[in-house]
């Protein structure tokens, strides 16, 4: 196997799109990922994105934005008021938590500080399984702890949750309710399947699983990013602090430019299934890896002008160009939960 290395925008941007690679990173974590929406290709991928897209029907963001996410963050934010004090990792993995799990599918009945920390403990081990490439522990050890976490969150959370939403999927089949009275999110659209593809218990567990982690881990991580540039970028300025505050499209436009110098993952992984030509120079086999430097793609300044490097929210750019970069990709494997994790105008 021969490794390259690519940090070019365009180049990294064609790459994205190629059908003919496929996702890499994640093949040492298969103890949770294998089989998720992320690491499938080709029409498998293609049914299973289609079938979990129908999350987004009927008005969702709106429903997101003014029912589901006021409701959710005052629950979590409501200790940290009490107690009045946070950290902000933590505070951002129980928000952002309980935001993916609402879209996930998963209740948490007693919405208590215990429940988000038993879940939360769970979705971290997902996360320890999922980046099992980069573990320097025994992976034999953490592949057990990932399977036992799988089985406590399965009893725990899970089933609980299955088995109320197939009550109200049968209620609705029967003519009992409305699908406007069925919940809004992942679980429920694969239970009711009605694409009807091949999915199984054991896939619905770990696509469940895969969300939660993939949600929380980088979110949470992300979130406090964009605190430090923005809290950087005041700097006891009143004047930029009032245009924060008053203004939440440039909030948004904040959050993406920091998203764009930090991305989740600054590289990303792809292995070709046939021989495939990347520039002009470079031919890969398919037991080749490729690896995509995003940090340093979106820091180029042919794109993002000579302060690439710097946080500039004032940042304009031409507009086929997304002020995020390159940090939730493109194409086939763009980030399912871009537009809850990012914002949308």
């Amino acid at each position: 196997m021969t490794q390259f290395k690519i940090s070019d925008y365009e180049t990294i941007k064609n790459a994205m799109v190629n059908r003919d690679l496929k996702q890499a990173l994640y093949d040492e974590g298969k103890v949770i990922m294998d089989g998720v929406l992320l690491t499938l290709h080709g029409e498998e991928h293609h049914k299973r994105r289609k079938l979990e897209h129908k999350v987004f029907q009927r008005d969702y963001f709106k429903y997101y934005e003014q029912e589901l996410f006021p409701k959710t963050l005052d629950e979590t934010i409501e200790p940290f008021i009490k107690s009045k004090k946070a950290d902000l990792i933590d505070f951002g993995y129980r928000i952002t938590m309980n935001l993916t799990a609402d879209f996930a599918g998963i209740d948490r009945t007693q919405k208590t500080p215990n429940e988000t920390n038993k879940l939360l403990t769970l979705v971290k081990k997902f996360s320890e399984g999922a980046t099992l490439v980069h573990s320097k522990r025994d992976k034999s050890i953490v592949e057990k702890e990932v399977l036992d976490a799988l089985d406590v969150f399965e009893i725990d959370f899970l089933k609980p949750s299955i088995e109320k939403r197939l009550k109200l999927i049968s209620a609705y089949n029967n003519a009992e309710i409305k699908k406007d009275k069925l919940p809004r999110d992942v679980l429920t659209v694969l239970l009711m399947n009605e694409d009807d593809i091949n999915i199984n218990d054991d896939i619905i567990k770990k696509e469940i699983a895969f969300y939660l982690q993939a949600g929380s881990h980088s979110t949470a991580n992300s979130m406090t990013h964009a605190f430090h540039e923005i809290s950087n970028w005041i700097n006891n300025d009143k004047q930029k602090f009032n245009k924060i505050k008053n203004d939440p499209i440039f909030l948004q436009k904040c959050v993406h430019e920091s998203m764009r110098l930090h991305p989740a993952s600054p590289v990303a992984w792809r292995k070709p299934t046939c021989p495939v030509k990347i520039e002009k120079n470079t031919h890969l086999k398919e037991d080749d890896l490729l690896v995509m430097d995003l940090y340093t793609a979106n820091r180029d300044v042919g794109i993002f002008g000579e302060d690439a490097n710097s946080f500039n929210p004032d940042r304009e750019l031409k507009s086929q160009q997304n002020l995020w970069g390159l940090t939730f990709g493109i194409g086939l494997h763009m980030c399912f939960g871009r537009d809850l994790d990012g914002g949308v105008s």
